[in-house]
């Protein structure tokens, strides 16, 4: 069956991984990392040459890791960063930098959007709030700061589309990654014309919405001189990154949820059908697999809260830091003999939606040390990650059953039995970390007729084996401690809001 070769286009970095088809079993990754500009505070760009170029390096020096021959490579796919904005001109050349999801400058637009909206329509015609970062609201912004740049583009791409158009010379997109433009109808696949006309979104700019499996071209000969690969090898549109995880974890249908905790935190719940949440607490996205749909949920500091702890307590440059923080919180009971943390440390998203949240420690006492802080920061997090899944569970498509971790909190075991426990289901731990690159290369098969359907592709992936039970009477416990957690936002928002304004 040959191999695969699957490109993620990150934020940091961009990986790519050679897959065996037959198993489904990455041979090899390779990571380059591409440089983020912050030209004014609150802004973040990138060039998307940069990009390009990456993944031609990471894919040279996967395939190189991998040790296989670049005939034996069958089919391609990307995965990436979800949100950016490429504007290109009539030649398909960048008019400016990208504007990523990370970028903040939009966030008035998004607020007049929210506030102009009854939200009747926006659950109606939109996938969720509309957010700074996301394609829809910068391209508000751009048409009212940036004239001279919107008159010159003739295209606007997501990231991950961009570099395929590079390897490909067709500017097009996929259904996951246009859904989080807050730009497309999601019960449809389409553009809606709806919220185009609320960004002042000109419908000549948007290019052909794929399938993700699809075919979106075949490999240039320059690009595959570069790669030491055959040229015209099919290449699938993709998908975005969150949905390219989830394929490399299996997870198609309902029932299992997955919990990353990195430097942020996200929850992907699988729908079989485009519900939206009415409170527009979280978004739903079309799935890269046909006919399914995700709620995804995020928090904003996930593992980010256990390294701010990490360097207030001296441990920065400590190999060992992270290790060292698990083996403190092992030792304190659940609950941090009475202490509560709120991990709002850079605002919230999921539920509260409110950048002027603040981080707090409830409950300190004398009695109080490192190991008790540890230990209420890994239970703050998943407590927020609980109340994650909650709300996307509440959505429909029967209860969870399991939630597969993955992500930094997966190495520490007290950690991993905290979130079985907060959950109240069992912890499937996930194998490797090439999750969004795997799932890239199995659309790639796809593509190429490697493999029938994405179901048929994920068929072949080896099961996690490492599983965490939750223990009955630490779920009855964290039961209790998080309706308590649940309740201090609304006690604590009046004075968050006065002090950060103040």
């Amino acid at each position: 069956m040959g191999t695969l070769l699957g490109i993620d286009i990150g934020t940091s970095s961009v990986k790519a991984a050679v897959v065996e088809a037959e198993s489904a079993r990455v041979l090899a990754a390779a990571g380059r990392e591409v440089a983020l500009h912050t030209p004014r505070p609150g802004w973040a760009e990138q060039h998307p040459g940069d990009w390009f170029e990456a993944a031609v390096a990471a894919s040279r020096d996967a395939l190189a890791r991998a040790g296989v021959d670049g005939e034996s490579v069958r089919g391609i796919g990307f995965s990436g960063q979800m949100h950016g904005t490429v504007c290109l001109d009539a030649a398909g050349e960048p008019v400016r930098p990208a504007i990523i999801w990370a970028d903040t400058r939009s966030g008035p637009q998004a607020t007049a959007l929210l506030a102009d909206l009854d939200p009747a329509d926006l659950a109606e015609h939109a996938p969720g709030p509309p957010v700074a970062g996301f394609m829809g609201p910068t391209l508000r912004w751009l048409r009212e700061h940036e004239p001279e740049t919107t008159a010159r583009t003739a295209t606007v791409l997501l990231p991950k589309d961009y570099v395929r158009m590079r390897f490909t010379g067709e500017a097009t997109t996929e259904v996951s990654d246009a859904a989080s433009t807050w730009l497309l109808d999601i019960a449809r696949g389409e553009w809606s014309g709806w919220l185009a006309e609320r960004c002042t979104v000109e419908p000549g700019w948007l290019p052909p919405v794929l399938g993700s499996a699809e075919a979106a071209g075949g490999l240039r000969a320059e690009v595959a001189a570069a790669l030491g690969v055959r040229p015209g090898i099919p290449i699938a549109a993709g998908c975005a990154d969150q949905p390219a995880q989830a394929l490399g974890h299996g997870l198609l249908d309902p029932g299992t949820d997955s919990v990353t905790i990195g430097t942020g935190g996200q929850v992907f719940h699988p729908l079989a059908a485009p519900h939206v949440d009415p409170g527009l607490r979280m978004h739903t996205f079309n799935h890269a697999v046909p006919g399914r749909w995700y709620a995804l949920a995020a928090i904003l500091s996930a593992g980010l809260s256990l390294r701010w702890l990490r360097d207030l307590l001296g441990m920065k440059d400590l190999a060992d830091a992270y290790a060292r923080l698990s083996a403190l919180a092992e030792g304190v009971p659940p609950g941090a003999e009475g202490l509560i943390f709120l991990p709002y440390l850079a605002g919230e998203r999921t539920p509260h939606m409110d950048p002027s949240a603040s981080g707090v420690f409830l409950g300190l006492r004398l009695h109080h040390g490192p190991a008790h802080l540890a230990r209420a920061v890994m239970e703050g997090v998943t407590m927020a990650l609980a109340e994650c899944l909650a709300l996307a569970s509440g959505m429909g498509d029967g209860e969870v059953r399991q939630v597969v971790a993955s992500g930094g909190a997966t190495n520490s075991a007290v950690w991993r039995q905290i979130q079985a426990n907060v959950y109240g289901v069992p912890l499937a731990i996930s194998a490797g970390e090439e999750h969004a690159s795997l799932g890239a290369a199995l659309l790639g098969g796809v593509a190429a007729g490697v493999y029938e359907s994405v179901e048929a592709a994920c068929a072949r992936l080896p099961r996690p084996t490492d599983r965490v039970e939750p223990d009955p009477a630490a779920v009855a416990f964290y039961a209790a401690h998080r309706e308590q957690f649940r309740a201090l936002y609304g006690k604590l928002r009046e004075d968050m809001h006065e002090l950060i304004h103040r």
